[in-house]
């Protein structure tokens, strides 16, 4: 009876850390800055999920020192793994289209993000980043974690002032 009883406790604690069901996202209380939309489960705005900077935010931030093309010596990122923006908004596809406010655009496959800590952005060297100097959001690879990311068909993926993600 003990042992059917703890694996009892066991499974229940395991079903009630579950993640809840889609549940829609809340609504940005500021302008937002990001729109995702494609193949996602979670909206909060006509099938898309609007994000503003403290949503962004709120779903976590993690860092990382890397050197890049387009800036002398080491820069430090903070932003949103890209891997837990797609887990927020319940996306189902397997490549990601991000389109700059110039409407550049660059495709991603959704197996960088996890593979590789890819962030979306939010600040360089602690400081939110301008749109003029390729904010407000910025897709990075952590390109000195490893040789195969100081490549070009890496750098292409790397787009700034990101305001649109498309899950295909």
């Amino acid at each position: 009876m003990g042992r059917f009883l703890t694996g009892a406790l066991i499974g229940g604690t395991a079903l009630a850390v579950r993640p809840a069901a889609a549940a829609p996202l809340p609504q940005p209380t500021e302008k937002p800055i990001l729109t995702v939309s494609g193949k996602i489960t979670n909206f909060n705005k006509d099938k898309t999920a609007q994000f503003d900077r403290p949503m962004l935010e709120a779903l976590g931030m993690s860092s990382f020192e890397t050197n890049t093309p387009w800036y002398n010596g080491p820069v430090r990122f903070e932003g949103v793994p890209m891997e837990r923006l797609m887990q927020a908004v319940g996306a189902t596809g397997d490549k990601v289209v991000a389109y700059a406010l110039n409407d550049y655009s660059t495709e991603l496959p959704r197996s960088d993000f996890a593979q590789y800590n890819v962030l979306l952005a939010l600040k360089r060297n602690g400081e939110y980043m301008p749109v003029r100097d390729k904010g407000p959001l910025f897709i990075v690879y952590p390109y000195d974690s490893n040789p195969e990311l100081r490549h070009q068909r890496f750098y292409s993926r790397s787009a700034w002032q990101v305001a649109r993600l498309v899950v295909q």
